[in-house]
C-alpha cells in the first residue's frame, strides 16, 4: 500500500530550508525572488532576515598600461566584499477554496564592494606616488598617462566602491483548478525600486579613474505569472514561476574628470563635459524559478529549487561613460557593467522532523556564475554551498526558524569593459545566516 504523508505531520519541517537559500549569487542576484510563502496552505505570514558576509580578495595587475590587456600579478587587494543584510516578508490568505491572494516583499538585486589598501583600485596617497612613482610598474605614459596621473592626484586615498540596492513588492492572485483543486494558476503586478552609486579609483581603471556616478532611485513595474500543482497526501508541491523584465528610466549624475581631455584628443575631436546630469535606461532581468517538495516518509521532506536568470542580456550603460568610450573601433561605446553568461542555480535539501515541535534541515547548492572573466566590481564566478537549518513550533500557529550556509566561491579574474584584466581573485568564501518568524493557520 502506498504511504500517505499528511501535511500536518510534516508541518514543522516545511520552510526550514529557505531561510538562507538563494543568496549571493551570479550577477547582481541576491534574494532569489522566493515565492514559497504564497504556496503555503491556509493563512500564512513570514518575516525573514538574512545576513551575508563574504571574503573576496585577490591581487591587482602590475601592468598599468591601459592599451595592454595582459595580466601581471601585483599587490594584494585585501577583502573587497562588504557585508550586507536584507529582509523578506510575505503574507498569503485564502478568499475561498478557489481563490488566494498574497503580498511579497524582497530585495532581489544588489552589490556592495569596496577596495582598500595599497593597490591599483585605490587612488595614490603618498607624495612619491602622486609624483608618478606608483606601487606597481610600469606606470602609464604619454598624454593619457600624464592625464591619469593628474586625475589620481585629485582624489588621494579614495577607493573604488559600488553600492546597488533594489526592492520588490509583488501582489499575487491565485486560482485553484480541477476537481480536487490540485492545480493553481497565479500572477500579479510587481513594483520595483532601484538605486546605485559607483566610484572608480586607481590606476586599474586607466583613463576612467576618478569616475563617479550616482543613480537616483527609480520605481517601475513588471509582472509575475506561474502555475503550481499539489498533492497533499504525499506533501508534494511543485511550482513554476516567471518574472518579467522591468524597464527603468533613471536620473543619473556622472563625473568623469578626463572626459574633456579624451574627447579633445580623439579622432575626430569631441567636446565632452567632465560632469553631466542626464537620464539612463536600465532593464533588470527576467527570471524563472522552479520550486519542488515531496514527502519521503511521514517525517522527512525533500526539496529542490532551480533558478535561471539571463544575465548575458543585462548591462549598465551610463551615458557619459559610454560617450567617452566611443571610437572608430567601438562606435557604440562600452557598458560599465555586463556579463558573458546566463545564471543557473540549483539547491537540494532534506528536512527531518525529530520531535513533535522541532525539525532540522540540510542543503547543498550550486551556482553557475555569470562568466569568467567578470566585472572587477564583483569578481566571483558562482559558488558551491552547504547549509543547515532548524525550525521550532512555538505554538500551534507560530514558529521560529534559523539557518546558515557556507559558500565556496569560484575563482575569477576582474575585467574592465575594454577586456583588460586588472585583478585575479582565488580561494574565496563566505557565509550566510538567517532567521525567520512565521505564522500559519490552516
Amino acid at each position: 500500500m502506498r504511504a500517505t504523508f499528511h501535511l500536518k505531520t510534516l508541518a514543522v519541517a516545511i520552510a526550514t530550508l529557505s531561510i538562507a537559500s538563494m543568496s549571493n549569487a551570479a550577477g547582481l542576484d541576491r534574494s532569489g525572488q522566493d515565492i514559497t510563502a504564497f504556496l503555503q496552505d491556509g493563512t500564512y505570514a513570514e518575516a525573514v532576515y538574512t545576513y551575508i558576509d563574504a571574503d573576496v580578495s585577490g591581487f591587482d595587475s602590475s601592468n598599468n598600461n591601459p592599451f595592454d590587456n595582459r595580466y601581471e600579478r601585483g599587490n594584494a587587494t585585501g577583502d573587497i566584499a562588504e557585508s550586507y543584510d536584507f529582509f523578506r516578508y510575505g503574507v498569503k490568505a485564502d478568499i475561498n477554496d478557489t481563490f488566494s491572494v498574497g503580498i511579497l516583499y524582497d530585495e532581489p538585486f544588489g552589490a556592495s564592494a569596496k577596495y582598500e589598501g595599497d593597490n591599483n583600485f585605490v587612488a595614490n596617497t603618498s607624495p612619491a606616488q602622486s609624483a608618478g612613482e606608483f606601487a606597481n610598474d610600469p606606470k602609464p605614459s604619454g598624454a593619457i598617462g600624464n592625464a591619469i596621473i593628474g586625475a589620481e592626484s585629485t582624489t588621494p586615498g579614495e577607493s573604488t566602491n559600488v553600492e546597488v540596492r533594489s526592492e520588490n513588492l509583488t501582489a499575487i492572485l491565485g486560482m485553484k483548478l480541477g476537481t480536487n483543486k490540485n492545480f493553481q494558476v497565479y500572477g500579479g503586478p510587481v513594483a520595483q525600486r532601484v538605486q546605485a552609486d559607483v566610484k572608480l579609483r586607481g590606476l586599474a581603471y586607466g583613463p576612467a579613474t576618478g569616475y563617479t556616478s550616482n543613480i537616483n532611485p527609480d520605481q517601475d513595474y513588471g509582472w509575475l505569472a506561474g502555475v503550481s500543482y499539489s498533492k497533499p497526501e504525499i506533501a508534494l508541491k511543485a511550482a513554476l514561476t516567471y518574472r518579467s523584465e522591468i524597464d527603468h528610466s533613471m536620473d543619473i549624475y556622472e563625473r568623469y574628470p578626463l572626459a574633456p581631455i579624451i574627447g579633445a584628443i580623439g579622432v575626430p575631436p569631441r567636446g565632452l563635459p567632465a560632469i553631466q546630469v542626464t537620464n539612463m535606461e536600465l532593464t533588470t532581468p527576467e527570471s524563472v524559478n522552479f520550486d519542488f517538495q515531496t514527502g519521503i516518509n511521514p517525517t522527512t521532506l525533500a526539496t529542490a529549487k532551480v533558478r535561471w536568470v539571463p544575465w548575458s542580456d543585462f548591462a549598465i550603460t551610463p551615458p557619459l561613460y559610454n560617450q567617452v568610450s566611443q571610437s572608430t573601433a567601438r562606435p557604440n561605446g562600452l557598458n560599465l557593467v555586463d556579463y558573458e553568461d546566463d545564471q543557473w542555480q540549483v539547491e537540494l535539501g532534506l528536512a527531518k522532523r525529530i520531535a513533535p515541535a522541532l525539525a532540522v534541515s540540510g542543503t547543498v547548492g550550486w551556482d553557475s556564475g555569470a562568466g569568467d572573466p567578470t566585472t572587477s566590481l564583483g569578481p566571483i564566478d558562482g559558488y558551491y554551498s552547504v547549509g543547515l537549518g532548524a525550525k521550532y513550533n512555538l505554538t500551534e500557529n507560530w514558529a521560529v526558524s534559523a539557518g546558515g550556509k557556507y559558500l565556496w566561491f569560484g575563482d575569477a579574474q576582474g575585467q574592465l569593459p575594454t577586456d583588460k584584466i586588472v585583478g585575479d581573485f582565488q580561494d574565496n568564501d563566505g557565509y550566510v545566516a538567517g532567521v525567520k518568524i512565521s505564522y500559519q493557520a490552516k
